[in-house]
């Protein structure tokens, strides 16, 4: 399968899981070291085809189609991070209601759950900016590389990797995240893990790699 099959066939299993919506979000990849391929603006994500992908370099000319508004923000990410191939921005529900209830919070409290420092280490709020603008992107700056899922605050979630699967499983995995601890804080809150397990869990991190898994 190419790239631009998997593309489309990760923007029918978003839509699915309802991280997307009608044409909510946006999808690229890297094609070549100044080139990218990225979903259309105004399509939704599960009826897309294959002709329907833009084209673009990373000086932001348009090669092709109609990209998405949203592209600013992949272009910066792209020349933030040289091994950056993909990028996944979606709208999951629960990460971005996080964001709504609690506009204070700078990171998700991802202290208790072992296996989210494990497989994908921090996952910051990135403070709130316009969609569809330069701001977008040059607000993710400060976060880059060392993070590669970032909620965008009012507004989504955006995850790049060095495949289209690993992007799409960043994705996944914040909403799976957001939600268990949505339920943890009607509960009365989730209990971080002793400050020594984080500690020595962080250190497997660094063993494991910066690849969410």
């Amino acid at each position: 399968m190419d790239m631009s099959e998997t593309l489309l066939e990760i923007c029918r299993h978003l839509h699915q899981r309802q991280l997307l919506a009608a044409a909510d979000g946006n999808l690229s990849y890297r094609l070549s070291e100044q080139e990218i391929v990225m979903t259309p603006s105004g399509v939704n994500k599960s009826r897309l085809k294959k002709q329907d992908l833009a084209r673009l370099s990373l000086d932001g000319t348009v090669l092709s189609g109609r990209p998405s508004s949203e592209r600013l923000m992949h272009l910066e990410i792209y020349k933030a991070v040289p091994t950056a191939q993909a990028i996944v921005h979606a709208h999951p529900p629960t990460a971005i209601a996080w964001t709504l209830a609690r506009p204070e919070m700078k990171e998700l409290p991802t202290e208790a759950l072992p296996e989210v420092i494990l497989a994908a280490g921090r996952i910051p709020v990135v403070p709130y900016a316009r969609p569809g603008t330069l701001e977008m992107g040059s607000k993710l700056l400060p976060f880059l590389p060392d993070c590669r899922i970032l909620i965008l605050a009012r507004h989504g979630a955006v995850c790049w990797g060095e495949s289209l699967e690993e992007a799409a499983n960043g994705i996944e995995r914040l909403e799976q995240v957001a939600g268990i601890l949505k339920l943890a804080d009607e509960l009365g809150g989730a209990v971080p893990l002793p400050f020594y397990e984080i500690r020595a869990l962080r250190e497997l991190r660094k063993q494991i790699g910066p690849r969410i898994i």
